[in-house]
């Protein structure tokens, strides 16, 4: 690994004026540029402004130094470590018209005029013909970023296609933040006259226009790049490593140029690039940053290894030492000097081949298997074969039926049979564990009589089983007889004691309350029928259907289904109104936008008006925050009632959730009462199961109708003692409430003494 700051260097572009307003101290370490600002007598006697400017370089480079030395002391370097393998970056920053261009590709009217990229291809590829110990390739790429947008100068179609037509390179991030540029090519150049060749046609597809400042400016940034890679014969490491040679096209003040139309957007993009650029700069040199904005431009995350990376970085700051661009040049060396406190740690960039090492790998493989072919005698496949397995399957047999305990298994070094015996193994484990846990299985052991092997434990067990599974029969075979003689009964009652039929009364209910919105089943809303099945899958089958019958003619039924209809309703009521509700928010959201942008143009129009036009009452802002208060007066009230609704969706969630423990404790307590007169006798169980308040019914109804006193008593309810059924189960509906249930059968043992004697009057 290699530590080192980036290296900067000074070009100073030759001048035809004089040139008295700078000075260079070369020294054995480094190098100093002095630049005097001329006193300007327009700003007056008592002028304080500063007069002179110092900066250090590594080397600083005059008027008079020619292209080779460049090469010599910034580019040669740089190649020489990037043919060892680190990677290498050179840059060219300065203002536009300073020299840019001419210092990196080189000026066309004389071949002494060539810039770092040809003198540094020429430079590679000597080398390599030299070192005849290594296996190398040579690809290149030449990017072109245009207006932040990324294009390949080597693509075939730039002669032929528009700007706007050709595929854009775009930035991929892999998850170990390498950047990867889709759309660029790689072109293989084998000599010198092809990597110039691929030169020469990106510099034909540059992006070059006329400005006041430069006859020929590049009005991009353009990065040329050499990726080599080096292998020794017979060995399974490669060597990677590239070189990037950036062009970075000339900032310049607008208001200085006068530019208009195209050239003021590109200029615009050049100057926002090489911000950010100065932004990344800036971040690296701060110690305790965090943070480095490297995605803010396509080229800062290009050069994403060259700033602060892993590479080997160089910049040439390019100064035009002129009057009228003394500011430009200085704002120049303070950058150089900003630059050059970053640091790279530059590492040597070496890798495994995976296509060698996987065909090396084979190669030991199939040595291993002659080796082995020769040491057993026999060519050695990669699955045995069939005859092998039943030979192998049998020696595994009989091995498990020796009784043996000394006995032991050999099947030889083979890997293969090794594997096949485990597998034999874990097969055999797994038949006796299922066998074992069929034979233990309690539906398979109730069907069988019990043995004297059979422990105590379960033989109890299953007689407890046994016992309650003819509990529930008993129960059931009541409850049928009970619902046959309640059906028995209804037919022999006068109309005028049987209650409307309970399809009558949902169609009135339901006629009160209206219409019912439909609404979709949400979970809230099936609480409580999930309750009822967690209920009925803890029982056993006869309780399940004991159950279903009893929560079928329970009292309290037609009250929960009014409430499950009436939840069903607020959970519509309260989807619809969640629904305006966010619908009104994103009006809200949208006029607030609509709002905003108001304010932009009206911001943007008072710096191109005056003061007083900006200031202006604007009727269209006036009436979008009208409509804004309107919506948010709107969203308050929704939001209310949505609100409320929820109180009463959670209370009616309550009330049936409460109902259905009141249902589960009733059925208990019935169920109990029925098991426990299955122990009496017939005569007194059924005695036992008519309440005192049942009873009375049935002798008023034998007293004040001699006339019908052949027919059955009275209907009962498979129910609790505790309380009396009503609707469709009894001919009086009861309450449950002592008192009131005296009252009501007052009224109707009165009501009947008055028909008999209105009949007894007519007679």
């Amino acid at each position: 690994m290699v530590k080192q700051t980036i290296q900067i260097y000074a070009r100073v572009k030759p001048s035809r004026r004089p040139h008295g307003i700078y000075s260079v101290n070369n020294d054995e370490a480094s190098s100093s540029l002095e630049i005097i600002v001329p006193r300007d007598l327009a700003d007056g006697f008592v002028n304080n402004k500063r007069e002179t400017y110092k900066f250090r370089f590594q080397e600083t480079f005059d008027q008079e130094t020619k292209q080779e030395a460049i090469f010599e002391r910034i580019a040669k370097p740089v190649a020489e470590s990037v043919l060892t393998g680190y990677n290498g970056t050179i840059f060219a920053y300065g203002q536009t018209g300073s020299g840019k261009t001419f210092t990196i590709t080189g000026g066309a009217e004389r071949y002494s005029d060539r810039g770092i990229i040809p003198r540094t291809l020429s430079y590679v590829f000597e080398e390599l013909q030299k070192d005849s110990s290594k296996v190398y390739t040579v690809h290149i790429s030449y990017l072109e970023i245009y207006n932040e947008c990324g294009y390949d100068l080597l693509d075939p179609r730039h002669e032929a296609s528009k700007l706007e037509d050709l595929p854009k390179v775009t930035i991929m991030e892999d998850p170990d933040q390498n950047i990867h540029l889709k759309n660029l090519s790689l072109q293989p150049a084998t000599t010198e006259e092809e990597a110039l060749n691929l030169l020469f046609l990106g510099d034909t597809n540059r992006m070059i226009a006329e400005t006041p400042m430069n006859q020929a400016s590049t009005r991009s940034h353009c990065i040329f790049t050499i990726h080599i890679s080096s292998k020794e014969p017979g060995s399974a490491t490669v060597c990677r490593s590239k070189l990037h040679l950036v062009d970075l096209a000339g900032s310049e003040r607008v208001a200085k140029t006068g530019v208009g139309g195209q050239l003021l957007t590109e200029a615009k993009y050049i100057n926002l690039s090489l911000h950010y650029l100065e932004q990344v700069i800036i971040a690296l040199a701060e110690k305790n940053r965090s943070h480095i904005p490297y995605r803010n431009s396509m080229m800062t995350s290009v050069l994403r290894d060259s700033l602060g990376g892993n590479c080997m970085t160089t910049m040439i700051a390019t100064l035009s030492l002129d009057k009228k661009n003394i500011d430009e040049s200085i704002s120049t060396c303070r950058f150089a000097q900003r630059v050059a406190l970053i640091k790279n740690e530059a590492i040597l960039n070496e890798e495994i081949d995976p296509q060698l090492m996987i065909r090396r790998l084979k190669k030991e493989i199939q040595a291993l298997k002659d080796e082995i072919a020769l040491l057993t005698g026999e060519q050695r496949t990669t699955e045995l074969t069939p005859d092998e397995l039943q030979s192998l399957e049998q020696h595994l047999h009989g091995f498990l039926e020796d009784k043996d305990p000394e006995s032991g298994l050999d099947v030889g070094a083979d890997m293969r049979k090794i594997q096949f015996c485990f597998l034999y193994f874990k097969r055999v484990f797994h038949e006796k564990k299922a066998s074992d846990r069929r034979a233990s299985s309690p539906e398979i052991s109730t069907g069988r009589p019990a043995t004297p092997s059979a422990r105590p434990e379960e033989v109890k067990k299953l007689r407890d089983l046994l016992q309650q599974r003819d509990n529930e029969i008993n129960i059931l075979v009541s409850m049928l007889k009970k619902e046959k003689r309640r059906n028995q009964d209804e037919k022999n009652v006068p109309s005028t004691l049987l209650p409307p039929k309970t399809g009558s009364n949902r169609e009135e209910h339901s006629a009160k309350r209206g219409p019912q919105s439909p609404a979709t089943p949400t979970t809230r809303e099936n609480r409580t029928s999930t309750l009822y099945r967690k209920t009925a899958e803890q029982m056993s089958l006869g309780r399940q259907e004991a159950f279903e019958i009893f929560k079928r003619d329970y009292p309290d039924r037609v009250g929960i289904e009014d409430n499950k209809a009436l939840l069903k309703q607020r959970f519509a009521e309260a989807k619809s109104l969640g629904e305006e509700v966010n619908n009104v928010r994103q009006r809200i959201n949208h006029l607030k936008a609509a709002v905003e942008q108001r304010r932009m143009q009206q911001a943007a129009l008072g710096v191109s008006s005056s003061y007083e036009d900006a200031n202006k009452y604007d009727p269209a802002e006036e009436e979008l925050r009208e409509q804004m208060e309107a919506e948010k007066k709107r969203y308050k009230t929704l939001f209310s009632r949505l609100k409320s609704l929820k109180t009463e969706i959670e209370h009616l969630q309550l009330l049936l959730e409460k109902a259905k423990v009141r249902l589960q404790k009733d059925f208990e307590d019935w169920w109990s009462q029925e098991a426990a007169d299955l122990q009496n006798p017939p005569d007194v169980a059924v005695r036992s199961a008519q309440s005192p308040l049942m009873q009375h019914v049935h002798s008023i109804s034998d007293n004040t109708d001699p006339a019908n006193s052949s027919r059955p008593r009275s209907i009962q309810r498979p129910a609790t003692g505790e309380r009396a059924s009503r609707g469709a189960d009894t001919p009086i509906p009861l309450t449950g409430d002592s008192q009131t249930d005296a009252d009501i059968l007052a009224f109707v043992r009165a009501r009947q003494n008055l028909l008999n004697r209105k009949g007894s009057g007519h007679q």
